[in-house]
């Protein structure tokens, strides 16, 4: 006899949760840094769009930028994946999040890309950036050309990172174009952003990406708040052998943001005529394999450095001494070196069938160093978050 009253009482949460998710959403939509578009990958056919040409801070969707003209080093062979990128007192002193290289020290190409995609490191973008144009002013505009040059009109780079400038603007429809270019140009890298994490020296960094975990199909991209900017993503799914591009700028919370984009991209599916929960129709989604273990961190050979090491040692050999294995090694020697262990490894997603867009001659004039005529809804905050 209870089971009616335990269904009405079922039927209550369930509208109460509903009701309760209609203004969240619709403060969302009235937000003044609110921005969203969906596009199909192969076509870049546009699905759903508002707001999609305002001007936005990026926050740290700017590293999907970074990571492009690192990728582009990396396909041009004047870098490869172990190749040392040296952290400048400037890239050691951003704020977080970051990885914490002291000035001086080195990780690997592919140790940066890991950190930029899951820990969204700011340090090591500014370090990336001056690595590849001798300083993060000039990889601003380096990047910013180079957007240009990919159809990105609206966009402004000043620095590798996303952290606060009130100059660094984008928009939802540059972004998704960019998320396209990065799964289009660099099938062979565009798996990176899939790793859900990765062991940096003796602490785990996950990936900040939750619709990796939470919405099937999804497979990227990358994620970002600033004050200014709110809780921005672009995420890439595909159901069916269809894939989706879509981004989302002015989220109020990382969970309002997600869920608005599950809705775009559930839409967007649908538009395609991709019934619900036919993502095991398709190939599997690419997800990283397991792998070696890549090049450890070169930390820099002072004094400082050399009792870090030493203390870290002491207390790994302390903590083995409970373990009868562990006691049958040798404590190890101080070393000015942390290992770095990747748990995952890219494999290549499955290139669309289209062809490759044509991009615009890499010569594109920059932006010039003024405020853009339209600026963002809000201004910069000084946030420490990329």
């Amino acid at each position: 006899m209870r089971l009616p009253v335990l269904a009405r009482q079922l039927a209550m949460c369930a509208a109460f949760a509903v009701t309760a998710a209609l203004p969240a959403r619709a403060q969302l939509l009235e937000s003044p840094r609110y921005a969203s578009i969906v596009t199909e990958a192969r076509t870049g056919n546009v699905l759903s769009a508002a707001n999609a040409d305002e001007l936005r801070h990026p926050a740290s969707l700017t590293k999907m930028m970074t990571l492009y003209m690192l990728f582009e080093a990396l396909q041009a062979g004047r870098m490869d994946l172990s190749t040392p990128i040296q952290f400048s007192w400037h890239a050691a002193s951003r704020p977080p999040s970051k990885l914490g290289v002291p000035a001086g020290g080195t990780i690997s190409t592919e140790t940066a890309i890991l950190a930029l995609v899951t820990r969204s490191a700011n340090d090591v973008a500014s370090a990336v950036g001056e690595h590849l144009a001798g300083s993060e002013e000039a990889f601003g505009r380096m990047m910013t050309m180079r957007a240009r040059s990919l159809g990105m009109t609206r966009t402004t780079f000043r620095n590798a990172s996303g952290l606060p400038d009130p100059e660094q603007v984008t928009t939802a429809r540059d972004m998704a174009l960019l998320g396209r270019r990065l799964f289009m140009d660099f099938p062979d890298r565009y798996s990176y952003f899939a790793v859900t994490q990765f062991a940096h020296g003796r602490q785990m960094i996950r990936n900040h990406n939750g619709m990796l975990h939470d919405y099937p199909g999804a497979d990227g991209i990358k994620t970002g708040f600033i004050n200014a900017s709110g809780f921005n993503i672009v995420t890439s799914a595909q159901r069916d052998g269809v894939r989706l591009v879509g981004a989302v700028f002015g989220g109020n919370s990382w969970y309002q943001r997600n869920r608005h984009m599950a809705e775009l991209l559930d839409d967007g599916f649908e538009r395609m005529g991709v019934r619900r929960g036919a993502v095991m129709a398709s190939a599997p989604v690419s997800r990283p394999a397991p792998i070696r273990v890549v090049a450890p961190i070169a930390m820099p050979n002072t004094a400082a450095s050399r009792r870090a090491a030493a203390s870290a040692s002491r207390a790994e050999g302390s903590r083995a001494q409970g373990s009868r294995a562990a006691m049958a090694r040798p404590v190890a020697r101080p070393s000015a070196q942390l290992p770095v262990r990747v748990i995952h490894r890219p494999t290549a997603p499955t290139r669309p069938t289209a062809s490759r867009p044509a991009s615009a001659s890499s010569a594109a004039t920059p932006a010039p160093r003024s405020r853009p005529a339209t600026s963002p809804a809000r201004p910069a905050s000084r946030s420490t978050r990329g």
